[in-house]
């Protein structure tokens, strides 16, 4: 654990070297989710490459960068993309941007990220509370010696995703005519889609939507006792629930199609953190 939290002390003091902006809540933005940023009054923007020793984002619709802001009255780091374990990253450099914004000061996670809709009720474009997550298939950031000073060394798991944050959800989309669905989010390392096969073992899993990133995030994040929430933008439907093939353009283009009331959900929530 000593390289790992060296390099994030490391990355901790670039930052400061150039920010000293507080935030209270850490949001990332998912593929195609990235306009959102737009809705940040922008107090500055670092690239991760000017970071020395932070993972850099290789993916199209993932900008790199952090914007620090506010929304509102609501201080916010905002990563405008994130890295995946699939790009070939440690899985310890996927979740050190979770862990460099909580010791940047954030209380709060905001996770969003595009998924294939597993349950049959979904439709690409719907908006789903992440309720819970399957952890089966990632490989977890916590292995290897613990460090102290982020969390213990068995962390409880019965409440990743806050109850009174869900409930937040659930009220704001409420008032704003917004229809959202609710489930559990699944975790596979990609960067492949599943197969049929795959699908019909994470439905009986209890799966209602799947994609590459948000689990490792959300396992650090809990770690280190932060308060967690997320959001899927369901791009499409699951392999074998279509007879449309799966490509990154169509994860693209739902989230472009969701941002109005995406935008307007995730911006009304954080808010009401202030």
């Amino acid at each position: 654990m000593g390289k790992v939290y060296d390099k994030l002390i490391n990355c901790l003091t670039c930052v400061r070297m150039r920010t000293g902006f507080v935030p209270k809540v850490a949001l990332v933005l998912g593929s195609g989710l990235g306009d959102f940023a737009k809705e940040i009054d922008v107090v500055c923007e670092i690239p991760y490459q000017e970071i020395e020793g932070f993972p850099v984002s290789t993916v199209p619709g993932h900008a790199g960068k952090f914007i620090f802001g506010h929304v509102e009255k609501t201080p916010v780091v905002c990563m405008k993309g994130r890295v995946h374990y699939y790009e070939g990253y440690d899985i310890s450099d996927v979740v050190l941007p979770i862990r460099l914004m909580k010791l940047l000061g954030a209380e709060v996670f905001f996770v969003t990220n595009a998924a294939g809709g597993v349950n049959t009720t979904f439709h690409a474009g719907d908006l789903m509370l992440i309720k819970d997550h399957i952890a089966l298939f990632a490989p977890n950031p916590l292995i290897g010696e613990n460090e102290d000073s982020f969390g213990v060394r068995f962390p409880d798991m019965s409440h990743v995703y806050d109850v009174e944050l869900q409930n937040l959800i659930r009220k704001i989309a409420k008032e704003n005519d917004i229809y959202i669905q609710e489930g559990v989010y699944t975790y596979l390392t990609g960067p492949s889609y599943e197969s049929p096969a795959d699908i019909k073992a994470l439905k009986v899993l209890g799966a209602d939507a799947v994609g590459m990133s948000t689990v490792p995030e959300a396992i650090a994040a809990n770690h280190m006792g932060m308060k967690i929430c997320g959001i899927s933008c369901i791009s499409n439907l699951a392999a074998g629930m279509s007879d449309t093939p799966l490509c990154h353009e169509e994860v693209q283009q739902a989230a472009d199609e969701a941002a109005p009331k995406f935008k307007k959900l995730v911006s009304e929530v954080i808010k009401q953190l202030a």
